[in-house]
């Protein structure tokens, strides 16, 4: 069953939990920081953590070569 909560999804909101994961990936904060507890918004958090925390990892190989 949607909650009423649940049906309120924006494209500007999910975009919001993307970047806000992508910067968590990015400085290498933990997958299980996500601060959503609702599945919609977790997913796009942790969407952007892990092209973030991939971005993180490249970076991170390109300065021990």
């Amino acid at each position: 069953m949607v909650t009423p909560e649940q049906q309120h999804w924006s494209l500007e909101s999910l975009n919001k939990a993307y970047q806000q994961g992508y910067m968590a990936g990015m400085t290498g904060q933990p997958v299980h920081a996500q601060p959503y507890t609702d599945e919609i918004p977790a997913a796009a958090w942790e969407g952007g953590w892990d092209d973030g925390h991939e971005q993180f990892l490249l970076h991170a190989s390109s300065k021990s070569a």
